[in-house]
């Protein structure tokens, strides 16, 4: 949403964002993504409406003038930016006999490397189970697909997980700050499996990491967390 909102901002395009629900605390309290995008001129529309009845709604409002992007980039348009990603760490990976993973919302950036990459493409589901993510790779194209691993345990995507949160701690004082929504998850699952040469894909989205901490630390914050 804030990608979204800043590169209408600079196209000079109208940004208007559809999400069934915001949060009450977020709306009083504008903070991290929500608050970027809409000081970028972002409209953000909670409606009343969820899965397929949203997303049928949203495609009936696409005219010769507006472009519908679904969630998670969950269009075969975003194929162009992820070949580009795929041509320049292909050589690399191959080089170094690196296999490549990345944690998945719609799958789509993994679904688009796994077509272009000469080297194995794992992914762990975030959103949804293996079946979803199968049934999402189906709609961008099918054919070759990633390797759908099982997370380690059962993960309700936005839910908050204190030893999920003090991975992300340990990674960042490590020395690299990853977002909080996907990344812990990936991560756990690696270290599940305990793989190793592997080439990890980090998700961005750190400017909402202000929001998740702000829950974590109202849920968590008389535990130290910190």
């Amino acid at each position: 949403m804030y990608s979204l909102s800043l590169l209408a901002k600079i196209k000079n395009k109208e940004f208007i964002y559809f999400t069934n629900h915001i949060p009450k605390h977020l709306k009083e309290n504008p903070s991290g993504n929500y608050k970027s995008a809409l000081l970028n001129g972002a409209k953000i529309i909670e409606i009343d409406l969820k899965g397929e009845e949203l997303r049928d709604y949203i495609l009936n409002l696409e005219d010769e003038n507006t472009l519908i992007i679904e969630e998670g980039g969950r269009v075969k348009e975003s194929e162009q930016g992820v070949k580009v990603l795929a041509y320049e760490i292909n050589e690399y990976c191959n080089k170094n006999n690196l296999k490549v993973f990345l944690p998945s919302g719609t799958g789509t950036t993994a679904y688009f490397l796994a077509k272009h990459l000469e080297v194995e493409v794992l992914t762990v589901p975030c959103v949804g189970d293996g079946r979803y993510l199968k049934k999402q790779f189906e709609w961008l194209g099918g054919g070759k697909i990633p390797t759908i691993l099982n997370p380690r345990k059962k993960y309700h995507f936005g839910k908050l997980y204190k030893e999920l949160f003090d991975l992300w701690k340990e990674l960042k004082n490590s020395g690299i700050e990853f977002d909080l929504l996907y990344d812990p998850i990936g991560w756990d699952t690696l270290l599940y499996y305990g793989f190793k040469n592997i080439l990890y894909i980090h998700q961005g989205g750190i400017k909402g990491n202000e929001t998740m901490i702000k829950r974590y630390l109202y849920k968590f914050g008389g535990k130290g967390i910190f």
